[in-house]
């Protein structure tokens, strides 16, 4: 798990999915006067150079969010997310991609609170470095599924967490089943998003329909759960085809928001014919 680096992986279809998902919820979470509690459980490194040597190394943010960057024809949640992308940008030019944790530094107001955690050394302290000057931030480096029994409920009261393990170690598939499961406990209305990735093992195939039962149980609000698939697997199965993102306790517009973004993320990140996503939610 410490040898997982971000920055191999910057940019690309998964990091679009997931962004786009927390760009909304941040943004419907900004809207009212009272401030929240965004939890970071995985932030990585904040921001990522797409010309350094791990980027380019399978250059996967050129099948991501390079084929969107420049475009001028985008629905209004998308050009959102990417107005965002460009502003980390401010020659003009791709180099760098923003992470959660920048995303979260351009969308949270002063008076929001900031918990981001990780474990991996390197980024740890340049995500430290990146939002030392942020007020109500904390950056750690413990284990972010451990933290939420400190961080929940919020004194904020009102609050989000994000969840985007690595899933290079199986047990995270039951590790964020848990962890969403401890924080609907803990403070039912949450809004707890979830990204995993689109796999031929059984873990990710079943993933998504635990998190259904847990926050049918748990979520005040019902769940959201959105998958873009972008591409086969090989002849081995190996691969990922794509991601998806699970949101129990999701803003009301953000199904709608997704729907009008979903066909363009299809047409333009698809790499094969039978490229497609999943959108589908219970509402409460």
């Amino acid at each position: 798990m410490l040898a997982y680096r971000h920055a191999f992986h910057a940019g690309n279809h998964a990091d679009v999915l997931k962004h786009l998902v927390l760009t909304r919820v941040l943004r419907y979470m900004g809207e009212k006067d009272k401030p929240y509690t965004l939890i970071d459980t995985h932030a990585g490194a904040g921001g990522y150079s797409v010309e350094g040597r791990y980027a380019q190394k399978n250059a996967e943010y050129g099948t991501g969010v390079s084929r969107l960057y420049d475009a001028t024809d985008l629905p209004a949640p998308l050009a959102d997310y990417m107005d965002l992308v460009r502003a980390f940008n401010p020659d003009g030019q791709l180099r760098q991609y923003p992470g959660s944790p920048a995303i979260a530094n351009m969308l949270l107001r002063e008076t929001d609170r900031l918990r981001v955690y990780e474990l991996h050394s390197t980024d740890h302290r340049i995500l430290a470095s990146y939002l030392e000057g942020r007020a109500n931030t904390q950056v750690s480096d413990r284990d972010g599924f451990g933290a939420i029994k400190a961080e929940l409920p919020s004194p904020t009261r009102r609050a989000a967490l994000l969840m985007d393990p690595s899933y290079e170690i199986k047990t995270d598939y039951g590790k964020v089943l848990s962890a969403l499961r401890e924080a609907l406990e803990r403070a039912a209305d949450t809004v707890v998003m979830v990204w995993y990735p689109q796999l031929q093992l059984l873990e990710s195939t079943q993933l998504a329909q635990r998190l259904k039962a847990s926050a049918d149980a748990a979520a005040k609000k019902g769940w959201l759960h959105v998958r873009l698939t972008v591409t086969q697997a090989d002849a081995k199965g190996f691969g990922m085809m794509g991601s998806g993102m699970f949101v129990a306790n999701p803003p009301f517009t953000l199904h709608d928001e997704l729907a009008e973004c979903l066909p363009l993320l299809v047409e333009r990140l698809g790499q094969y014919d039978g490229a497609n996503y999943v959108l589908e939610q219970k509402a409460v």
